[in-house]
């Protein structure tokens, strides 16, 4: 492995420790019955969407899914609209009326959260297909679950992006559970990776509970979309440690099995053995970090619940995108 700036070193803790923060945060008001809809959590999860992003410009674009937050936060996504908007306040991301699985901040190619189960495979190819058309060099990600990855638009959206060498690249959140299905119930294979030779693109598979490793992967495959050489499917196996959705009564795996798994594989203890171990970060170091990042969510926090909720009056209000033909 290169080795990586500790300035980069710290964004990777900075980061991930931000989204276990804002997610804790959202896990526990939304018990409390404070948070309208549903709410789907990236805890467990933080080290592939930190790990890709970090090797992302501002100019480059993301599509996510109902279990955006982690991939909003490791875009550049700002905290105190993403907390209101996820509590349905007005000074949201979306006004208030986009909730949790839709979170949108096209200023920095985040091209939004999507409730639709496969929905971001098409936009993330669009997005590459204008980079190409304008002739820069920007790339796409598509991030998806392995559910998705059995959806019609898996299958279109790569072999569109293998036919005219797309710059997008496939990132997929292996996390072994589709909503309630384990994902080699409905999978025909062991790695979705291998899906990848039959379109003629690279299968890489790398240890999604790793952010160094996911860095240098997720670096090669956009190295590879910005010299015009197409697409890569990347798959992250790691492991999805919160139900489906918050509230979720999890009858289909046991407590045992979730706590015996995070405790060998929580993205947040390896980074933090490994910052240690190696002198990357001090423990005083890392303690400072965390107290910035309770810091902020806690402004956030405070943000969103003092905020206005939308108003009636508002109700029809940006349905449509004006001067538009």
């Amino acid at each position: 492995m290169k080795k990586i700036s500790k300035e980069v070193v710290e964004h990777f803790y900075t980061t991930m420790v931000k989204i276990r923060l804002f997610e804790e945060t959202i896990n526990e008001h939304f018990l409390k019955g404070e948070i309208p809809g549903f709410v789907h959590l990236y805890i467990g999860e933080e080290a592939i969407a930190t790990g890709v992003c970090a090797n992302l410009r501002k100019t480059d674009y993301i599509t996510s899914t109902h279990r955006g937050h982690g991939h909003t936060i490791a875009k550049g996504g700002q905290l105190k609209p993403m907390m209101a908007e996820i509590f349905g306040r007005k000074t949201g991301y979306c006004k208030g009326k986009g909730g949790s699985m839709h979170i949108a901040d096209f200023s920095i190619g985040m091209l939004g959260a999507n409730g639709v189960v496969g929905g971001g495979y098409n936009l993330a190819v669009g997005a590459g297909m204008a980079s190409k058309l304008q002739g820069n060099d920007n790339v796409a990600v598509c991030f998806f679950g392995d559910g998705a990855s059995n959806r019609g638009t898996f299958h279109e959206g790569l072999n569109m992006a293998a036919a005219f060498k797309l710059p997008v690249i496939f990132v997929n959140e292996n996390n072994q559970w589709a909503s309630t299905t384990p994902y080699r119930t409905t999978t025909s294979v062991e790695n979705i990776a291998d899906r990848a030779v039959g379109y003629g693109i690279p299968g890489v598979i790398v240890d999604g509970n790793d952010v160094f490793a996911v860095y240098e992967e997720a670096a090669k495959a956009i190295e590879r979309a910005r010299a015009g050489e197409g697409p890569t499917l990347l798959e992250t196996k790691t492991y999805r440690i919160k139900g489906h959705f918050v509230g979720d009564p999890e009858q289909y795996r046991t407590k045992e099995e979730v706590e015996r798994v995070f405790a060998a594989t929580d993205p947040l203890k390896k980074f933090r053995e490994k910052a240690l171990a190696e002198g990357l970060l001090s423990a005083k170091e890392m303690q400072e970090i965390d107290g910035k990042i309770a810091q902020d969510i806690q402004e956030s926090l405070e943000y969103a619940l003092g905020s206005p909720y939308p108003g009636p009056e508002e109700l029809f209000e940006d349905l449509y995108v004006k001067g538009v033909c």
